[in-house]
């Protein structure tokens, strides 16, 4: 999720802000069309799930009682599941205004709803016509002025939004669509992406991707719209990223995704998987007891996470321009998702400057990143960087245990005393 600051980002009105964080090339360019079309399909609702492991970020960021986080909101799964490790804050900026809407919706229902089950049914499940009158009788009233006008918006098929939430809410967004269309173009092949479900060890996961998923990534069309930028602007993956991407298969992206896909498919038991269920079951599991869920969404955590929703915030902004706002030595955790691979060197320079000055002793910063190396060296100020200490090792074992699968890095920097 972007968040890179622009000219006069302050100011600008809402639904230019992805316009400015996409655009660095001339409007009448090959390159600047492609990034006028992303921010274009970018506008609406992108990530109806987060793609970060928490349980990695957690991990890394070794969150304590009293720590002040501030983290890019996208999906939200994320920034709410944070909140059982006990912070005193979590602020969740997104210059996506359809994902600070689907992050306050998110909050008062967990405050809201009258249980666990419901809260379930609405963000488990997703695709029960109960969820619309549980949204108008304990949501809606709650809800802020901006959120709610988003969410009873009527879309042009007459629908309004909020019945998503009655209608499988993982097969919408734009991510929600990509994956429909992964699948609808692996039947062409005679192939159900849902048989791997079925398998019951990982030996039968790496039986199944052999033999079904691996030769669709040698199909012509497959080979052909990969090579075509906007046919993964549905990942969310900006122009600029696709470029970083495609470096970690000398160009091939076929070959990169098929490499991503593989660690998805067979790097983790699905039991412990549900970014797995996501791709390729488009949904959680069958069981919401046994079955893996993101942090803020188990059972187990749910109180913990109701009584600490009030701790967290969802402001739309750019990070830069939110952390430019905060005192001086303000901030202990920073989680920048992919965010600096849409970022030239000045943005990605004014982006540290902030978060060197408003960083607390002992400040943790992760990030992810399309190809594998950590981007800061050689592109920030050296004495910025030199504030900072990079945990390559560590990174490199918390990359491998990131169940998302999907990026080729992750990277963890402490402040030095």
């Amino acid at each position: 999720m972007p968040f890179a600051k622009q000219p006069n980002s302050a100011s600008a009105p809402r639904h230019e802000k992805v316009q400015n964080a996409v655009r660095q090339n001339r409007l009448l360019s090959k390159a600047g069309l492609s990034e006028r079309l992303f921010a274009h399909v970018f506008k609406g609702l992108v990530y109806p799930q987060i793609w970060e492991d928490p349980e990695v970020d957690m991990e890394a960021l070794q969150i304590h009682s009293g720590h002040r986080i501030v983290t890019i909101a996208s999906g939200g799964c994320n920034a709410m599941s944070y909140l059982t490790a006990d912070p005193a804050s979590v602020e969740a900026v997104d210059l996506n205004t359809a994902h600070v809407a689907f992050n306050r919706l998110k909050l008062a229902a967990v405050t809201r709803l009258p249980n666990y089950d419901a809260f379930y049914r609405f963000y488990g499940t997703a695709d029960d016509k109960a969820n619309l009158a549980v949204y108008e009788r304990f949501i809606q009233p709650h809800l802020d002025t901006t959120s709610r006008a988003y969410w009873e918006k009527r879309m042009l098929s007459g629908r309004r939004r909020i019945t998503i939430f009655s209608r499988d809410l993982y097969r919408h967004g734009l991510l929600g669509l990509f994956i429909g269309m992964g699948h609808r173009v692996a039947r062409l092949y005679g192939i159900d992406p849902r048989d791997i479900l079925k398998a019951a060890t990982i030996e039968e996961q790496r039986a199944y991707f052999d033999r079904a998923l691996a030769p669709l990534f040698d199909k012509r069309m497959v080979r052909w719209a990969t090579k075509r930028k906007s046919s993964l602007f549905g990942l969310g993956i900006p122009p600029q990223q696709y470029d970083a991407l495609a470096t970690a298969g000398d160009g091939n992206m076929a070959l990169v995704l098929r490499r991503r896909l593989e660690k998805l498919a067979c790097g983790f038991p699905l039991s412990e998987n549900y970014f797995a269920w996501q791709a390729f079951g488009r949904g959680y599991s069958d069981n919401a007891e046994t079955g893996p869920l993101p942090p803020y969404l188990s059972r187990n955590n749910f109180e913990n996470v109701r009584d600490r929703a009030e701790r967290m915030s969802v402001v739309n902004a750019s990070l830069t321009e939110f952390l430019a706002a905060k005192p001086a030595g303000s901030v202990d955790r920073y989680i920048l998702l992919d965010a600096q691979d849409w970022m030239n060197d000045r943005q990605l320079d004014e982006l540290w400057h902030e978060i060197t000055r408003t960083a607390a002793p002992g400040a943790r910063v992760i990030f992810r990143t399309a190809a594998e190396p950590t981007i800061l060296p050689g592109r920030i100020d050296d004495a910025l960087l030199e504030r900072w200490d990079y945990r390559e090792e560590q990174s490199r074992d918390l990359h491998a245990r990131d169940r998302s699968s999907i990026y080729g890095g992750f990277h963890l920097y402490l402040l030095k005393d």
